[in-house]
Parts: structure tokens; sequence; C-alpha cells
């Protein structure tokens, strides 16, 4: 026979019977009409509260005894997690353009033990977007556009003490990943165009110089070169972060450069993006020049030329492996939609 716990409606009953009992006793002189409202009085208050109580429950089911076992269940407010804050890196000493990617290298070796994926200084840089916005002000004609000459831009002060930088969280850090591994440089010679497309959206269209219509002795190949832009698919092969410079055609070693206002300055730390055009490295490679006004035309050894701040924003969306594509179409399509054509720069129609 199972043990049965009376709870909240039986006790209720009890009191009620007793309560008539009492009533019954203690009211003799009452006339029965008297009697009969008070006892019904109270036992319309007794039904009400009788009512609003649990019935007899089982022993074997104790979590059910009273009302309040339901809080039981609850977890506590202090031990609801709460969403993960997000990791920050802070800058504890100003950094200079000279200095910029060793301390980056530094900030990536730091975190990448902690984090799910694979962390770069691209996706480091990806995910705060604004220091691309900063390295791309370093551009020398940007800074004389606010009447500020920079002759060494290499000392240039791009990340400042008590900045923060985010850590990506795993899925920003993976969509980062993704998003580089589809991203594709487009290239169109006649164009004078360099287009970043990701998933096929467009993210940036760049002007650029392209190579000279001719053939040169180029002492650094030390024999004569086709200067034009060679055409076809490939990728990126090689990032030169702390490019030297020579002039292709002597050989020499240069340091400094000639300005399109006639300045002269040091040459800028910017990296140069080395591609592979149908498996042949021919040392095309994208990079800023210093003479912005020669971008809309082919006057280059062979490279594909860009100014100093977008050289940043190319060089942080195409990391090693990155599909390029460099074509020679002549058929393009306007604002408005309709085909025009482009003059034949290399005579190949």
């Amino acid at each position: 026979m199972r043990n049965v716990i009376y709870r909240g409606g039986d006790r209720c009953h009890f009191i009620f019977l007793g309560t008539v009992l009492v009533l019954l006793k203690i009211t003799p002189n009452f006339t029965p009409m008297i009697k009969l409202n008070v006892i019904i009085f109270h036992v319309f208050v007794l039904l009400i509260v009788s009512c609003n109580v649990n019935r007899p429950i089982s022993a074997e089911n104790p979590s059910a005894e009273n009302p309040l076992s339901v809080q039981q269940h609850l977890v506590p407010k202090n031990s609801i997690p709460k969403k993960a804050k997000p990791t920050m890196a802070y800058v504890d000493r100003d950094i200079t353009v000279s200095n910029y990617f060793d301390f980056m290298d530094g900030l990536v070796k730091k975190y990448d033990s902690i984090v799910p994926y694979a962390l770069t200084e691209h996706v480091l840089v990806r995910a705060n977007p604004w220091i691309m916005d900063t390295l791309a002000n370093t551009d020398y004609y940007r800074q004389m556009a606010k009447d500020s000459f920079v002759y060494d831009q290499r000392k240039m002060i791009v990340l400042r003490s008590n900045d923060s930088l985010l850590i990506p969280d795993a899925e920003t850090g993976q969509q980062l990943i993704k998003d580089m591994e589809n991203t594709l440089i487009d290239i169109n010679i006649p164009e004078y165009k360099l287009r970043i497309y990701q998933d096929s959206l467009l993210l940036f269209t760049f002007p650029i110089r392209v190579g000279q219509d001719r053939k040169r002795y180029l002492a650094m190949g030390d024999r004569v070169t086709d200067l034009r832009t060679k055409t076809g698919k490939g990728k990126i092969v090689r990032l030169e972060r702390n490019p030297s410079f020579y002039n292709p055609v002597t050989g020499k070693r240069f340091y400094v450069t000639r300005r399109d206002d006639k300045k002269t300055t040091i040459m800028p730390k910017i990296p140069w993006i080395e591609t592979e055009i149908n498996g042949i490295r021919n040392g095309q490679m994208i990079h800023p020049t210093t003479n912005p006004e020669t971008l809309g035309k082919a006057s280059s050894n062979g490279c594909i030329g860009v100014t100093e701040a977008d050289a940043w924003i190319i060089y942080y969306h195409a990391p090693l492996n990155t599909a390029v594509q460099i074509r020679y179409d002549l058929d393009i399509l306007d604002e408005n939609g309709e085909i025009q054509k482009l003059k034949d720069i290399y005579n190949y129609q």
C-alpha cells in the first residue's frame, strides 16, 4: 500500500469540518436562520480556499509536493552563461610603418594558439579594417593634399598606444578565411583597371598602369625583354613586405624617388605582390608607384602599378594563392550598359 502525504486541500477539509462543529456549538442562542447563514458563509470561504490548493499526492512523486518545487528546476541567474566578451589586443606603444609588420607578427604569434583557426596578419587586419584606412593615409599625395610633406613614410605612426585590435572569434575568423579563399584579382590591361571580386561581388576598382608596348634590354634579366604585361590566369605566389629597389634597366639599387611634384623622398615601405601567370613567374609584380601621373598609361616595365594607398588595400585582399586573372578585353560595358570599344594599346587586333 502506498504512503500518501496529505497537503493543501485535505488539511482544509479537516479545518472546515472542525469549524462547522464549533459554530454549531458556540451559537446556541442564534436563531436557526442566523446559524444557517453563518454556516453557509464559512462553507463558501472554505470552498474557495480548498479549490486553490493541491490535491493529495503520492510520496513516490515528491517533486510535486508543493508548487514552489518548480523553482528547484530554474537555473540561478548568476549561473546563466553570458555571451563571451570579444578578445581584444591592446597596443602598448606607438607603432610606426618601419616596425609595423614586426608588431603584427608578434600579435599573430601570441593569439594564434588561443583561436580555433589559423590566425594570420591578413585575417587580423580584415577584422580591423580601420588599419587599412590608416595605412592608406600614409600615401605621400594624400598627405600633400593636407599640406603635410612626408620625406620618410617609414617614420609615420600607424598604431598608437592604447589602440585596441579585435581578435576575431571562431565564426568570424573562419568566415574571413573563406572570403579570402573566394577572392579574385581581375586586371584588364587596355582598360587600365584592377578589380577585386569576392564571390562574384565587386569590392574595389583601382586605376593602374601597365607594361610598355616595346622590347627593351633589362640588366636585371640580362636580355632583351618584351615589356608588355602578360595575360592569363594564375595566383599570388609571393608577398614582399620589405622590398629592395633596383632599376630593372641598369640593375642598380636606389633608395629615393623623385615625385610628380619634383620633390624627393625616401622610397616608402609598402608590400609588393608577385604573380604567377599560366604557371610562369614573369616578374610581373603588383606594386605601388611613386608617380601616379603614369596611371592609365602603358609606362611600366611589365608590372602593374597602383597608388600607394591602393597598394595597401590590394595587399590585404590578396594573401598567398589568391586567384589572379589578367585579360585583354577591348569591348567593355560603360556605366549605361552600352558596349564601349577600348584602344588596342598593344596592337593585338
